[in-house]
Protein backbone atom coordinates (compact mmCIF):
# COMPACT_ATOMS: atom_id res chain seq x y z
CA UNK A 1 0.00 0.00 0.00
CA UNK A 2 1.71 2.68 -1.06
CA UNK A 3 1.30 6.73 -0.31
CA UNK A 4 -1.12 8.09 -1.93
CA UNK A 5 -1.47 11.51 -4.23
CA UNK A 6 -2.51 14.34 -2.24
CA UNK A 7 -3.37 16.36 -5.30
CA UNK A 8 -7.64 15.83 -5.10
CA UNK A 9 -10.03 18.19 -4.86
CA UNK A 10 -10.97 20.49 -2.04
CA UNK A 11 -12.23 17.53 0.52
CA UNK A 12 -15.70 17.73 1.02
CA UNK A 13 -14.98 16.84 5.38
CA UNK A 14 -14.35 19.71 8.02
CA UNK A 15 -11.79 17.46 9.47
CA UNK A 16 -9.49 16.77 6.02
CA UNK A 17 -10.38 20.14 4.79
CA UNK A 18 -8.32 21.94 8.15
CA UNK A 19 -5.80 18.99 7.79
CA UNK A 20 -5.13 20.00 4.04
CA UNK A 21 -5.03 23.93 4.42
CA UNK A 22 -2.81 24.03 7.64
CA UNK A 23 -0.40 21.39 6.12
CA UNK A 24 -0.73 18.57 8.59
CA UNK A 25 -1.47 16.01 6.22
CA UNK A 26 1.24 13.53 4.43
CA UNK A 27 -0.10 10.75 3.71
CA UNK A 28 -2.89 8.71 3.44
CA UNK A 29 -4.52 5.22 2.16
CA UNK A 30 -7.15 6.21 0.70
CA UNK A 31 -8.37 9.94 1.15
CA UNK A 32 -10.98 10.07 -1.14
CA UNK A 33 -13.08 6.93 0.48
CA UNK A 34 -11.51 8.93 3.86
CA UNK A 35 -13.14 11.81 3.24
CA UNK A 36 -16.59 10.09 1.80
CA UNK A 37 -16.56 8.47 5.64
CA UNK A 38 -15.91 11.52 7.29
CA UNK A 39 -18.90 13.25 5.25
CA UNK A 40 -21.14 10.63 6.04
CA UNK A 41 -21.45 10.78 9.44
CA UNK A 42 -18.71 10.87 12.44
CA UNK A 43 -16.06 8.74 12.58
CA UNK A 44 -13.43 7.49 15.51
CA UNK A 45 -9.77 7.86 15.24
CA UNK A 46 -6.73 7.53 17.17
CA UNK A 47 -2.77 8.13 17.44
CA UNK A 48 -0.69 6.13 19.89
CA UNK A 49 1.89 7.52 22.35
CA UNK A 50 4.48 5.13 24.19
CA UNK A 51 5.22 6.00 27.48
CA UNK A 52 9.18 5.91 26.99
CA UNK A 53 10.02 9.32 28.75
CA UNK A 54 8.06 10.91 31.47
CA UNK A 55 6.93 13.90 29.38
CA UNK A 56 5.98 14.22 25.67
CA UNK A 57 8.30 17.14 23.38
CA UNK A 58 7.28 18.87 20.36
CA UNK A 59 7.80 16.14 18.39
CA UNK A 60 4.64 14.47 18.97
CA UNK A 61 3.04 17.97 19.22
CA UNK A 62 1.99 17.81 15.59
CA UNK A 63 -0.43 14.76 16.61
CA UNK A 64 -1.84 16.24 19.97
CA UNK A 65 -2.82 18.88 17.23
CA UNK A 66 -4.27 16.74 14.71
CA UNK A 67 -6.29 14.62 17.45
CA UNK A 68 -7.51 18.15 19.19
CA UNK A 69 -8.73 19.27 15.63
CA UNK A 70 -10.58 15.75 15.15
CA UNK A 71 -12.62 16.60 18.68
CA UNK A 72 -12.98 20.52 17.46
CA UNK A 73 -14.91 18.78 14.18
CA UNK A 74 -17.25 16.47 15.76
CA UNK A 75 -15.10 13.51 15.72
CA UNK A 76 -14.57 10.74 18.71
CA UNK A 77 -10.89 10.80 19.01
CA UNK A 78 -9.21 7.76 20.80
CA UNK A 79 -5.51 8.66 22.81
CA UNK A 80 -3.99 5.24 22.73
CA UNK A 81 -1.30 4.94 25.72
CA UNK A 82 1.89 2.36 24.93
CA UNK A 83 1.46 0.99 28.63
CA UNK A 84 1.73 -2.18 26.75
CA UNK A 85 4.21 -1.66 23.83
CA UNK A 86 6.41 0.52 25.78
CA UNK A 87 8.08 -2.74 27.34
CA UNK A 88 8.78 -3.26 23.77
CA UNK A 89 10.13 -0.09 22.37
CA UNK A 90 9.32 1.00 18.48
CA UNK A 91 12.81 0.61 16.48
CA UNK A 92 11.28 3.38 13.69
CA UNK A 93 14.27 5.22 12.18
CA UNK A 94 16.09 4.81 15.76
CA UNK A 95 19.83 2.85 15.02
CA UNK A 96 19.79 1.42 18.87
CA UNK A 97 17.19 -0.50 20.61
CA UNK A 98 15.30 0.92 23.59
CA UNK A 99 16.47 0.50 27.12
CA UNK A 100 13.70 -1.52 28.76
CA UNK A 101 11.88 0.13 31.28
CA UNK A 102 10.37 -1.08 34.70
CA UNK A 103 6.75 -1.43 35.20
CA UNK A 104 7.05 1.28 37.69
CA UNK A 105 8.75 3.97 35.32
CA UNK A 106 6.18 3.30 33.24
CA UNK A 107 3.27 3.44 34.98
CA UNK A 108 4.83 7.04 36.33
CA UNK A 109 5.63 8.05 32.52
CA UNK A 110 1.97 7.35 31.72
CA UNK A 111 0.23 9.69 34.21
CA UNK A 112 2.78 12.12 33.12
CA UNK A 113 1.65 11.77 29.77
CA UNK A 114 -1.96 11.68 30.51
CA UNK A 115 -1.59 15.19 32.28
CA UNK A 116 -0.11 16.53 29.25
CA UNK A 117 -2.94 15.17 26.83
CA UNK A 118 -5.23 16.36 28.77
CA UNK A 119 -4.37 19.82 28.82
CA UNK A 120 -5.24 19.41 24.87
CA UNK A 121 -8.49 17.54 24.79
CA UNK A 122 -11.59 18.09 26.30
CA UNK A 123 -12.79 15.97 28.52
CA UNK A 124 -16.22 17.64 29.73
CA UNK A 125 -19.32 16.05 29.99
CA UNK A 126 -20.46 18.02 27.47
CA UNK A 127 -18.18 16.54 24.34
CA UNK A 128 -18.78 13.14 25.26
CA UNK A 129 -16.03 11.95 22.73
CA UNK A 130 -13.17 11.15 23.88
CA UNK A 131 -11.52 7.83 24.49
CA UNK A 132 -8.55 7.29 26.60
CA UNK A 133 -7.11 3.61 27.22
CA UNK A 134 -3.94 1.75 27.84
CA UNK A 135 -2.76 -0.96 25.37
CA UNK A 136 -1.88 -3.08 28.05
CA UNK A 137 -5.68 -3.74 28.90
CA UNK A 138 -5.19 -6.31 26.10
CA UNK A 139 -1.58 -7.17 24.90
CA UNK A 140 -0.52 -8.13 28.92
CA UNK A 141 -3.01 -10.83 28.41
CA UNK A 142 -2.56 -11.93 25.11
CA UNK A 143 -1.45 -16.07 25.24
CA UNK A 144 1.29 -16.15 22.70
CA UNK A 145 0.67 -19.68 20.80
CA UNK A 146 -3.05 -18.35 20.40
CA UNK A 147 -1.86 -14.82 19.05
CA UNK A 148 0.11 -16.94 16.41
CA UNK A 149 -2.59 -19.24 15.48
CA UNK A 150 -5.13 -16.15 15.61
CA UNK A 151 -3.27 -13.39 13.68
CA UNK A 152 0.52 -15.35 12.21
CA UNK A 153 -1.09 -15.94 8.63
CA UNK A 154 -2.27 -12.94 8.17
CA UNK A 155 1.62 -11.06 8.65
CA UNK A 156 3.79 -10.92 5.92
CA UNK A 157 7.36 -10.78 7.18
CA UNK A 158 8.35 -9.67 3.57
CA UNK A 159 6.53 -6.80 3.88
CA UNK A 160 8.05 -5.90 7.12
CA UNK A 161 11.42 -6.13 5.53
CA UNK A 162 10.26 -3.44 3.30
CA UNK A 163 9.55 -1.18 6.04
CA UNK A 164 11.77 2.33 5.99
CA UNK A 165 12.37 2.06 9.52
CA UNK A 166 13.49 -1.65 9.55
CA UNK A 167 15.58 -1.01 6.20
CA UNK A 168 17.33 1.23 8.02
CA UNK A 169 18.68 -1.12 10.47
CA UNK A 170 19.26 -3.75 8.38
CA UNK A 171 21.13 -1.52 5.25
CA UNK A 172 23.54 -0.13 7.93
CA UNK A 173 23.67 -3.75 9.75
CA UNK A 174 22.56 -2.10 12.79
CA UNK A 175 20.83 -5.06 15.31
CA UNK A 176 17.22 -5.78 15.20
CA UNK A 177 16.16 -7.55 18.08
CA UNK A 178 13.28 -10.17 17.32
CA UNK A 179 11.72 -7.98 20.64
CA UNK A 180 11.56 -5.04 18.63
CA UNK A 181 10.52 -6.82 15.12
CA UNK A 182 7.48 -7.78 16.85
CA UNK A 183 6.57 -4.12 17.82
CA UNK A 184 5.07 -3.57 14.49
CA UNK A 185 2.60 -6.70 14.89
CA UNK A 186 1.48 -5.71 18.12
CA UNK A 187 0.67 -1.84 16.83
CA UNK A 188 -1.02 -3.60 13.86
CA UNK A 189 -3.23 -5.69 16.59
CA UNK A 190 -4.20 -2.41 18.46
CA UNK A 191 -5.66 -0.98 15.53
CA UNK A 192 -7.71 -4.43 15.29
CA UNK A 193 -8.27 -4.19 18.77
CA UNK A 194 -9.99 -0.65 18.72
CA UNK A 195 -11.60 -1.42 15.75
CA UNK A 196 -13.55 -4.09 17.37
CA UNK A 197 -13.70 -2.57 20.88
CA UNK A 198 -14.79 1.57 19.67
CA UNK A 199 -15.79 1.42 16.16
CA UNK A 200 -11.95 2.71 14.78
CA UNK A 201 -11.69 2.89 11.36
CA UNK A 202 -8.53 5.35 11.25
CA UNK A 203 -4.96 5.66 12.80
CA UNK A 204 -3.10 8.06 12.30
CA UNK A 205 0.42 9.46 13.54
CA UNK A 206 3.95 10.99 11.94
CA UNK A 207 5.20 9.83 8.68
CA UNK A 208 7.47 7.83 10.41
CA UNK A 209 4.98 5.45 11.36
CA UNK A 210 4.14 4.88 7.82
CA UNK A 211 4.40 1.07 7.73
CA UNK A 212 3.48 0.35 11.04
CA UNK A 213 -0.27 2.01 10.00
CA UNK A 214 -0.34 0.43 6.93
CA UNK A 215 0.53 -3.00 8.83
CA UNK A 216 -2.39 -2.89 10.54
CA UNK A 217 -4.98 -1.41 7.79
CA UNK A 218 -4.12 -4.55 6.19
CA UNK A 219 -4.65 -6.82 9.07
CA UNK A 220 -8.35 -5.32 9.46
CA UNK A 221 -8.98 -6.21 6.14
CA UNK A 222 -7.72 -9.34 6.00
CA UNK A 223 -9.33 -10.46 9.29
CA UNK A 224 -12.42 -8.62 9.11
CA UNK A 225 -12.87 -7.79 5.87
CA UNK A 226 -13.43 -4.04 6.41
CA UNK A 227 -12.63 -0.68 5.34
CA UNK A 228 -10.42 0.94 7.49
CA UNK A 229 -7.87 4.16 7.30
CA UNK A 230 -4.46 5.20 7.75
CA UNK A 231 -3.05 8.82 7.73
CA UNK A 232 0.21 10.71 8.24
CA UNK A 233 1.42 14.27 9.25
CA UNK A 234 4.71 15.56 8.26
CA UNK A 235 8.10 14.94 10.10
CA UNK A 236 8.23 18.89 10.66
CA UNK A 237 12.22 20.26 10.00
CA UNK A 238 13.06 23.94 10.08
CA UNK A 239 14.17 25.80 7.31
CA UNK A 240 17.47 25.22 7.61
CA UNK A 241 16.81 21.45 7.86
CA UNK A 242 17.31 21.04 11.74
CA UNK A 243 14.92 18.40 13.01
CA UNK A 244 12.09 20.00 14.98
CA UNK A 245 12.17 20.15 18.92
CA UNK A 246 15.68 19.63 19.12
CA UNK A 247 18.07 22.83 20.89
CA UNK A 248 21.76 22.80 22.34
CA UNK A 249 19.90 22.51 25.64
CA UNK A 250 18.20 19.22 24.87
CA UNK A 251 14.57 18.64 23.51
CA UNK A 252 11.96 20.83 23.80
CA UNK A 253 9.52 19.52 26.47
CA UNK A 254 5.73 19.94 26.75
CA UNK A 255 6.00 19.62 30.66
CA UNK A 256 7.18 22.66 32.79
CA UNK A 257 8.95 20.39 34.87
CA UNK A 258 11.47 19.80 32.32
CA UNK A 259 11.64 22.94 30.98
CA UNK A 260 10.71 25.90 32.20
CA UNK A 261 7.10 27.98 30.45
CA UNK A 262 9.78 30.53 29.51
CA UNK A 263 12.05 28.42 27.98
CA UNK A 264 9.76 27.25 26.17
CA UNK A 265 8.44 30.42 24.70
CA UNK A 266 11.69 31.34 24.19
CA UNK A 267 11.81 28.68 21.76
CA UNK A 268 9.30 29.77 19.56
CA UNK A 269 9.75 33.31 19.80
CA UNK A 270 13.29 32.12 18.35
CA UNK A 271 12.37 30.16 15.68
CA UNK A 272 13.81 31.40 11.67
CA UNK A 273 11.94 34.24 9.84
CA UNK A 274 11.27 31.45 7.33
CA UNK A 275 9.43 29.11 9.47
CA UNK A 276 7.07 31.82 11.12
CA UNK A 277 3.84 31.12 8.98
CA UNK A 278 4.00 27.82 8.27
CA UNK A 279 4.46 26.96 12.24
CA UNK A 280 1.63 29.19 12.84
CA UNK A 281 -0.97 27.22 10.39
CA UNK A 282 0.54 24.34 12.03
CA UNK A 283 0.97 24.40 15.86
CA UNK A 284 -2.11 27.46 16.10
CA UNK A 285 -5.72 27.78 15.95
CA UNK A 286 -4.92 31.28 14.69
CA UNK A 287 -7.82 31.82 11.71
CA UNK A 288 -5.83 31.18 8.09
CA UNK A 289 -6.97 34.98 6.89
CA UNK A 290 -5.12 36.30 10.04
CA UNK A 291 -2.12 34.04 9.08
CA UNK A 292 -2.40 35.24 5.93
CA UNK A 293 -1.91 39.23 7.18
CA UNK A 294 0.50 38.39 9.56
CA UNK A 295 2.44 36.84 6.35
CA UNK A 296 2.92 39.81 4.88
CA UNK A 297 5.10 41.34 7.51
CA UNK A 298 9.00 41.73 7.06
CA UNK A 299 11.74 43.13 8.25
CA UNK A 300 11.49 43.84 12.33
CA UNK A 301 7.95 43.09 11.98
CA UNK A 302 7.85 39.90 11.95
CA UNK A 303 9.06 39.43 15.41
CA UNK A 304 5.19 40.65 16.17
CA UNK A 305 4.48 37.50 14.60
CA UNK A 306 7.01 35.36 16.20
CA UNK A 307 5.42 36.44 19.77
CA UNK A 308 2.05 35.89 18.53
CA UNK A 309 3.17 32.23 17.53
CA UNK A 310 4.89 31.81 21.21
CA UNK A 311 2.01 33.40 23.01
CA UNK A 312 -0.52 31.13 21.40
CA UNK A 313 1.65 27.87 21.20
CA UNK A 314 2.51 28.35 25.08
CA UNK A 315 -1.03 29.20 25.86
CA UNK A 316 -2.29 25.68 24.39
CA UNK A 317 0.31 24.35 26.29
CA UNK A 318 0.72 25.68 29.83
CA UNK A 319 -2.57 27.92 30.27
CA UNK A 320 -3.03 31.66 29.45
CA UNK A 321 -1.57 32.89 32.65
CA UNK A 322 1.66 31.25 32.25
CA UNK A 323 1.79 32.37 28.50
CA UNK A 324 1.25 36.33 29.62
CA UNK A 325 3.82 35.20 32.43
CA UNK A 326 6.85 33.93 30.09
CA UNK A 327 6.27 36.89 27.21
CA UNK A 328 6.51 39.48 30.01
CA UNK A 329 9.81 38.44 31.29
CA UNK A 330 11.14 38.45 27.36
CA UNK A 331 10.06 42.15 27.50
CA UNK A 332 11.81 42.70 30.51
CA UNK A 333 15.04 40.98 29.99
CA UNK A 334 15.32 42.06 25.81
CA UNK A 335 13.51 45.39 25.73
CA UNK A 336 13.66 46.52 29.26
CA UNK A 337 17.40 45.14 29.35
CA UNK A 338 15.85 44.64 33.11
CA UNK A 339 17.12 41.88 35.62
CA UNK A 340 13.55 39.96 35.57
CA UNK A 341 13.67 37.24 38.81
CA UNK A 342 11.14 35.42 36.36
CA UNK A 343 13.91 33.91 34.29
CA UNK A 344 15.06 30.31 34.88
CA UNK A 345 17.18 30.31 38.47
CA UNK A 346 19.79 27.67 39.13
CA UNK A 347 20.55 27.82 43.04
CA UNK A 348 23.85 28.20 44.28
CA UNK A 349 25.40 28.15 47.63
CA UNK A 350 26.29 31.75 47.81
CA UNK A 351 29.71 30.81 49.48
CA UNK A 352 30.68 30.25 46.38
CA UNK A 353 30.12 33.40 44.51
CA UNK A 354 31.45 34.95 47.60
CA UNK A 355 35.02 33.28 47.94
CA UNK A 356 34.81 33.98 43.61
CA UNK A 357 33.30 32.12 41.27
CA UNK A 358 35.20 31.77 37.46
CA UNK A 359 32.73 33.35 35.20
CA UNK A 360 33.54 30.44 33.10
CA UNK A 361 32.26 27.91 35.68
CA UNK A 362 29.27 30.02 35.79
CA UNK A 363 27.98 29.91 32.74
CA UNK A 364 28.25 26.10 32.41
CA UNK A 365 26.84 25.70 36.06
CA UNK A 366 23.83 28.32 34.88
CA UNK A 367 23.42 25.00 31.73
CA UNK A 368 24.30 28.23 29.16
CA UNK A 369 27.01 26.14 27.79
CA UNK A 370 27.69 22.32 27.45
CA UNK A 371 31.35 22.77 28.31
CA UNK A 372 34.27 24.70 29.85
CA UNK A 373 35.65 25.34 26.27
CA UNK A 374 32.43 25.82 25.27
CA UNK A 375 31.93 29.21 27.75
CA UNK A 376 35.18 30.35 26.51
CA UNK A 377 34.78 30.41 23.20
CA UNK A 378 31.73 32.01 24.10
CA UNK A 379 33.24 34.74 26.44
CA UNK A 380 36.02 35.11 23.07
CA UNK A 381 33.22 35.46 20.94
CA UNK A 382 31.92 38.70 23.24
CA UNK A 383 28.58 36.53 23.80
CA UNK A 384 28.55 36.27 27.42
CA UNK A 385 27.57 38.82 29.94
CA UNK A 386 27.56 39.32 33.76
CA UNK A 387 24.22 41.08 34.75
CA UNK A 388 24.14 42.71 31.24
CA UNK A 389 28.13 43.30 31.58
CA UNK A 390 30.00 41.91 28.48
CA UNK A 391 33.06 40.07 29.90
CA UNK A 392 36.04 39.55 27.59
CA UNK A 393 38.32 38.25 30.28
CA UNK A 394 38.25 34.13 30.51
CA UNK A 395 39.70 34.68 33.89
CA UNK A 396 37.41 36.99 35.12
CA UNK A 397 35.79 36.15 38.76
CA UNK A 398 32.22 36.44 39.96
CA UNK A 399 32.04 38.07 43.38
CA UNK A 400 29.67 38.96 46.03
CA UNK A 401 29.07 42.38 44.67
CA UNK A 402 27.56 41.11 41.64
CA UNK A 403 24.47 39.14 43.69
CA UNK A 404 22.34 41.78 43.71
CA UNK A 405 19.64 42.48 46.52
CA UNK A 406 17.27 39.93 45.30
CA UNK A 407 19.98 37.42 45.59
CA UNK A 408 20.50 36.87 41.94
CA UNK A 409 23.17 37.04 39.58
CA UNK A 410 22.47 37.31 35.93
CA UNK A 411 24.14 34.86 33.12
CA UNK A 412 23.89 35.39 29.65
CA UNK A 413 25.29 33.63 26.36
CA UNK A 414 24.49 35.74 23.34
CA UNK A 415 21.18 37.80 23.01
CA UNK A 416 19.03 35.10 23.62
CA UNK A 417 19.82 32.79 26.32
CA UNK A 418 19.51 33.69 29.96
CA UNK A 419 19.63 32.33 33.40
CA UNK A 420 19.60 33.51 37.01
CA UNK A 421 22.44 31.92 39.34
CA UNK A 422 19.61 32.16 43.02
CA UNK A 423 22.82 32.60 45.51
CA UNK A 424 20.93 30.64 48.85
Amino acid sequence: MKNQDLTMPVPKSDYLNVLMERGLLYQCTNLEALDQALTGSRIAAYIGFDCTSNSLHIGSLLQIIMLRWLQKTGNKPIVLIGGGTSKIGDPSFKFNKRKLLSEEEICNNKLNIKNILNKYLSLSAASHNLIMVDNAEWLDKLEYIKFLRDYGSYISVNQMLGFESVKLRLDREYSLSFLEFNYSILQAYDFLELYRRYGCVLQMGGSDQWGNIVHGVKLIRRVNDNKVYGLTSPLISSSSGAKMGKTTKGAVWLNEEKLSVYNFWQYWRNIKDADVIRFLKLFTEIPLDEVSRLAVLGGAEINEAKKILANEVTRMCHGQIAANAAAEISHCTFDVGAISEGLPKVDIDRRKIEAGLSVVNAIVYAGLASSKSAARRLIRAGGARINNATILNESAIIAGKEINNAGFVKISAGKKLHALLQAV
